[in-house]
């Protein structure tokens, strides 16, 4: 996706795994812009970032034909903010990405998700619960990842991979040159 991972300059802290949606306006730029605000902040190493990924709109009730389709990504990390830092820079890029929140899975210009952190199991607090309450179930989600982390462990949910396998929601491998292409549950064209 064009993001340069940055020398070697974070000594502690925690592997994260940040999930990337965007379904206005220019979706593939959007993310490569969010991609880079992040790896400006001196509290985080971008480390490897998925191809993209297109699906179509969630809302509560389900897929939405008429809400625009959204694409997707998956960043791998390690930050030494801790959860409550990491949202709070994560909330920033969104805002300076024109991030609007009036309407539960409304459609947005960016929305970043901290979808793992450390390996952390935590819902104490109303701000962040980790990991993240969807991901399990949502192919947006797991099929990226599996691009930064084919041997990646969701805590309390199991292997990435076989909840990959049977997430519902349709998606497909996006080439800014060509049409989406269906992926396989493995994060490979199929």
């Amino acid at each position: 996706m064009g993001v340069t991972p940055r020398p070697e300059r974070l000594r502690v802290g925690a592997q994260a795994v940040l999930a990337f949606g965007s379904n206005l306006g220019d979706r593939a730029a959007t993310i490569r812009e969010a991609l880079r605000l992040l790896g400006e902040d001196a509290g985080l190493r971008i480390e490897a970032v998925s191809r993209l990924y297109e699906t179509p709109a969630l809302k509560p009730d389900g897929i939405s034909d008429e809400a625009p389709a959204y694409l997707n990504a998956v960043a791998r990390i390690h930050t030494i903010l801790d959860p409550l830092a990491l949202l709070g820079a994560v909330n920033r890029v969104e805002d300076a990405l024109g991030r609007v929140r009036e309407e539960r899975w409304g459609d947005r210009t960016i929305d970043i998700d901290i979808v793992d952190y450390g390996g952390i199991v935590a819902d104490d607090d109303p701000r962040i619960v980790l990991p993240h309450p969807r991901a399990h179930e949502r192919a947006f989600v797991l099929v990226p990842w599996l691009d930064v982390d084919p041997g990646a462990v969701l805590p309390g949910y199991g292997p990435v991979a076989a909840l990959a396998a049977t997430a519902a929601d349709p998606i497909a491998l996006y080439d800014e040159g060509e049409h989406a292409r269906p992926a396989d549950r493995e994060g490979e064209p199929s």
